[in-house]
């Protein structure tokens, strides 16, 4: 069993400006309305520990996957032995003078099932995040 969710944005600026504020935890508070805190450099094989406004009593620590610069960013937790999986997926694409943004998230495993119930819709959380950052590379590129 899957669920999924995800959005999309077209940002005014180059992907190089996203790239900058996605990769950079330090300015997170900044432009990003979901964040109640995240700590630790986004890195390659690094942990970024971050606490979200959807479950603030709960402090998530991802590991980075990919870091692709200026393309691609994949962070992800879960159980050992995959019994569960949660993995965000950040896609910048080129688009004309700007960026094509798509965040997904996507949770899998043998338990996805029953944990599910307990993850809330993501759907606004998801919206809020994509337009902060609009906003946010739109206005550093100013």
């Amino acid at each position: 069993m899957t669920k999924r969710y995800s959005v999309t944005r077209s940002i005014q600026a180059a992907p190089e400006v996203v790239w900058g504020l996605l990769a950079n935890a330090s300015t997170y508070a900044d432009w990003n309305p979901t964040i109640v805190s995240i700590q630790g450099p986004i890195s390659l094989n690094g942990t970024v520990s971050l606490v979200s406004t959807v479950n603030p009593k709960r402090t998530f620590k991802v590991n980075v996957d990919v870091m692709e610069p200026s393309r691609r960013l994949v962070w992800s937790d879960g159980m050992p032995l995959g019994l569960f999986k949660g993995e965000r997926t950040f896609l910048l694409e080129p688009s004309g003078s700007g960026t094509q943004f798509t965040m997904t998230e996507e949770y899998t495993g043998l338990m996805s099932g029953l944990i599910f119930k307990s993850i809330p819709d993501l759907t606004e959380s998801f919206n809020q995040f994509a337009d902060g950052l609009k906003s946010a590379a739109e206005a550093a590129r100013s």
